[in-house]
């Protein structure tokens, strides 16, 4: 009856072990709060609902954002945002105490970044890339990639252990085309979760029903009620899927998918990070059709 019984716990062991070891770790680094949800948002909300282990990391606490709030008072509301959208999305979320529009590449921020992606055990890990209006995603890119290599070499930031393997590092989509347009090498369908993804960037009220509209001249159109509101900024943040991303989506599920798709979202291989076969990335991305 011992022997049966160790046995068991013996099995079960291993059993937990395995389980754990196959959760997929992702972190998204963002210059401000809501950068993550606005490029990530659905294909986080699919690796939650499969119990994976998603970090939104904004590297800057937002306190400039705004057009009649800011410093403190500002960070404050943005922070207390960023925790009830991971809530709605089923990620974490962390927010750095850095200023909004004074981010710098410096040594201090290379290894925080460094310590976020050890400390999540990171097996994918995405950012801007660095070509982008905004100085902070600029330099949030940078910052990022210079940390790309370094988050496995042992004598760097030594208080926290090393990764034994690189993460894959991802770029999130943007439309600028110069010096380099983006190139979709993975493309994950939201269709089906884009009304969480919208859910999830509602938490965000100071910037999308706010910020951004006063800064478009459209703050006169944002509605008063949550449901027409989380209608509008589905509306608003809709954008059809590129004959690329198509191609994309073809590769990674099927030409039904690929015709049909509604809302992606899409993901450039950085080249500093480990350079995963299509076998690898149809293992952290388990959402992908094939």
């Amino acid at each position: 009856m011992r022997t049966t019984i160790i046995l068991l716990l013996s099995f079960f062991f291993v059993f937990a072990t395995h389980a754990q070891q196959s959760k997929i770790n992702v972190v998204v680094i963002g210059a401000h709060p809501d950068d993550a949800d606005v490029d990530v948002g659905g294909t986080a909300y699919q690796f939650a609902q499969m119990e994976h282990n998603v970090l939104f990391v904004s590297l800057t606490n937002g306190d400039a954002g705004h057009f009649n709030k800011g410093g403190g008072a500002l960070a404050k509301i943005r922070i207390n945002e960023a925790e009830e959208a991971g809530k709605r999305i089923g990620v974490s979320y962390k927010v750095l105490d850095n200023h909004d529009a004074e981010l710098m590449p410096t040594l201090k921020l290379r290894h925080d970044i460094i310590r976020i992606i050890r400390n999540w055990n990171a097996d994918v890990v995405i950012t801007h890339r660095p070509y982008d209006y905004h100085p902070d995603h600029r330099n949030t890119a940078n910052a990022v990639q210079d940390a790309a290599f370094l988050v496995t070499v042992p004598n760097v930031a030594p208080d926290v252990p090393a990764l034994k393997m690189n993460p894959v590092f991802l770029y999130s989509h943007d439309n600028f085309q110069k010096p380099n347009p983006f190139q979709p090498d993975i493309t994950v369908d939201i269709s089906a979760v884009y009304d969480k993804k919208i859910y999830g960037m509602a938490a965000h009220e100071s910037q999308f029903f706010e910020w951004l509209p006063w800064l478009n001249g459209i703050l006169d159109d944002v509605p008063a009620n949550e449901q027409d509101r989380l209608k509008w900024l589905g509306k608003m943040r809709l954008n059809a899927p590129s004959p690329a991303m198509r191609k994309s989506l073809e590769k990674w599920y099927d030409t039904e998918t690929a015709e049909k798709a509604t809302a992606v979202e899409a993901f450039e291989i950085c080249e500093f990070g480990r350079h995963p076969s299509d076998e690898d990335i149809q293992i952290l991305f388990p959402m992908l059709g094939k």
